[in-house]
């Protein structure tokens, strides 16, 4: 049926700030009615009390009554059964896409999220899926090359991707076997879409993200990492005291926000606040005392500025250095502290390339080991390029001086080691999934191809 931009949508949130971000994105998106409530018995309260609700949108981890004792009421009760209803939550990884879907939900967004990606499941669920590409993506090729489309997002863990692509339009560089073909993407969901229905033929992604997705039988294998290191933990600095010389009376109670739920950030939050004796995580079932939500990493310094239940945030430079330059907050620590030379985002490839085109591949992951080297020995030229490649509409305010403090930073971001440690990715998937019962365990053999590493690394 066609949607109708004037239905009233109930939305469900536990977080002040989510509801606040979750009116913003609808009214871009169109939707001007919006109720909100603050937990699943809430928005039943509502529900009950006979008020015209065309829609719910839920986050899943609330106390009192999570979204999906929300889902299971809604589809039990004989009057509200068929109410459309999506799941928008920090629940990113496809296990629990499963369960709302199991469990009778309409569609699920995975937190950070924006307007578009809100509309386009808003319309899904009244009109339809939009045809997406499915099965094995058939690659082109011309003059004898292969096209090879990457996808990345605006921040200096892709920038080796974005200096190839210098190069080879400076001519420096002219690829024998294929073309390279670049997609800015505004968050990684979209990112996670792309890989898995077959509309790129790579990604630069992170990690856990991309051992989630081959968990899930997307025809994917890691070729290469894009970086190692290259986070940092925030500090609001919002406060009128300093925080005492106790940082587990500092973060308890207070909000930690991190850019994705399958990442390191993820892991490396949990890590420190567990190691100072707090209980991170998101509400539930679990006992926490720091909560941790989803949000997209450009909106983060604003968030904390303008909440003071945000203790900090950790996230991919530069974003980082351009908060301490603002001023909102202060270096908690960066993430090489906690976890040396620790992989992140890294390079997955379709099968289909793969397979199809190992060449390619290969001449790809030499050239990408040789623009991280580049970085490396040039960091003033890198910064140049990257911040035309990460911001080329000049919407995220990226300057030189702040790519070169970044690229610069002692114990920062590393490119001229590349080549993938089996043993650092089952680290992650270990504690991910026993200490924080995320994920599912995978064959990290079956997912690392290491023949182009093992050539183009040495």
């Amino acid at each position: 049926m066609p949607v109708d931009m004037n239905m009233t949508i109930l939305v469900v949130d536990d977080s002040g700030t989510m509801r606040l971000m979750f009116k913003q994105y609808l009214n871009k998106a169109g939707f001007g009615n919006i109720l909100l409530a603050v937990d699943g018995k809430d928005a039943v309260k509502k529900i009950e009390q006979g008020l015209k609700i065309d829609l719910i949108i839920s986050d899943w981890n609330m106390p009192n009554m999570d979204g999906l004792a929300l889902l299971r009421w809604v589809r039990n009760s004989p009057v509200f059964k068929d109410l459309p209803f999506i799941m928008a939550t920090a629940q990113g990884d496809k296990t629990q896409q499963h369960v709302v879907i199991e469990n009778g939900g309409n569609n699920h967004i995975a937190k950070p999220f924006d307007s578009d990606e809100i509309k386009a499941k808003i319309f899904a669920v009244f009109e339809g899926e939009s045809e997406k590409p499915t099965g094995q993506r058939v690659p082109e090729v011309v003059d004898g090359k292969v096209k090879i489309k990457m996808a990345h997002i605006q921040i200096t863990d892709h920038l080796i991707l974005g200096v190839l692509k210098q190069q080879i339009a400076a001519g420096v560089v002219t690829p024998k076997t294929f073309t390279l073909e670049t997609e800015c993407i505004g968050g990684w969901n979209p990112i996670q879409e792309k890989l898995e229905t077959a509309q790129v033929d790579g990604a630069f992604v992170l990690a856990p993200i991309a051992m989630d997705l081959f968990a899930y039988d997307v025809p994917i294998k890691l070729v290469l990492l894009a970086h190692k290191n290259g986070s940092g933990f925030i500090r609001n600095k919002n406060y009128e005291t300093e925080p005492s010389d106790s940082l587990k009376d500092f973060y308890k109670y207070k909000v930690v926000n991190i850019p994705h739920k399958m990442s390191i950030h993820n892991m490396l939050a949990h890590k420190f606040l567990k190691g100072l004796g707090l209980k991170p995580g998101v509400p539930g079932k679990k006992a926490i005392d720091v909560r941790f939500e989803v949000v997209p990493p450009i909106k983060m310094p604003g968030i904390m500025k303008e909440n003071e239940d945000v203790g900090g945030f950790i996230v991919a430079e530069p974003i980082c250095t351009k908060t301490i330059a603002m001023g909102v907050g202060d270096m908690e620590f960066i993430s090489a502290t906690l976890w040396q030379d620790h992989p992140c985002c890294v390079v997955a490839m379709r099968d289909e390339i793969v397979e199809a085109y190992p060449d390619a591949v290969f001449e790809l992951t030499d050239l990408l080991v040789k623009a991280g080297q580049f970085v490396e020995n040039n960091k003033e030229k890198a910064a140049e390029i990257a911040v035309n490649f990460l911001d080329p509409e000049k919407t995220v305010g990226l300057t030189t001086a702040v790519l070169n403090k970044v690229l610069t930073q002692p114990g920062g971001i590393t490119m001229n080691n590349l080549y993938p440690i089996k043993d650092d990715l089952d680290k992650i998937q270990q504690y991910m999934h026993h200490e924080m019962d995320i994920g599912r365990l995978i064959d990290l053999d079956r997912f690392v191809d290491l023949r182009f590493a093992n050539k183009s690394c040495g």
